[in-house]
């Protein structure tokens, strides 16, 4: 049983990472992020302000497909991180859980990473992470691949806030220009004031 979940695990890995690898460069995004010093590439089609989000699918912590759809007349911050269990990426998801989701509860904090599920729903347990919701792009890529977020060579998405209106429209994007810092948080909660 675990070799076969194993087995599962690397091929659901591998073929992703396959998959990412056949996708367009995000040529609107190109050059604004850099990792140790380095410019990283990164795949997908890529949003801007202004634009309608579009829909995605990824799945929680039990596997169970989730859309943007299913939050449908309700404002949504989207806080992406490449995996949670590095210190910046649990730093964002803490702060945004923490500092953030108290203070506006009306609108639906989700964390995206690339992380499996499972991992996701053992690092919210152990991190008291209750207000957040962390969903994972890792079964079909789409979120990464729909928002341009998705790290060439990597398989993992960068860093970034974005934030919907109500009615799904991309008023906020903050790509973090460095892999290794936290988003500014600052302009975050002036954009979410005005919803």
């Amino acid at each position: 049983m675990v070799r076969s979940l194993i087995f599962a695990l690397s091929t659901l890995a591998l073929s992703s990472v396959g998959y990412a690898s056949q996708l367009q460069e995000n040529t609107l995004d190109a050059g604004k992020v850099s990792a140790q010093g380095k410019p990283v590439t990164l795949l997908g089609k890529g949003v801007s302000v202004g634009d309608n989000a579009p829909d995605f699918k990824v799945v929680d912590g039990g596997f169970t497909p989730v859309n943007l759809d299913d939050y449908k007349g309700q404002a949504v911050l989207i806080s992406v991180v490449p995996s949670l269990d590095t210190g910046i990426c649990s730093l964002q998801t803490k702060h945004f859980n923490e500092k953030v989701a108290t203070q506006f509860p009306a609108i639906a904090i989700l964390t995206i990473s690339a992380d499996l599920p499972f991992a996701q729903k053992r690092f919210c347990n152990a991190e008291n992470i209750d207000k957040v919701t962390a969903l994972s792009d890792s079964v079909w890529r789409d979120f990464g691949q729909k928002y341009g977020l998705i790290i060439k060579d990597m398989g993992l998405l960068t860093r970034a806030v974005l934030i919907l209106d109500k009615s799904h429209t991309v008023i906020y994007k903050q790509l973090v220009s460095n892999l290794s810092t936290e988003p500014n948080y600052d302009p975050v909660i002036e954009k979410l004031k005005t919803l």
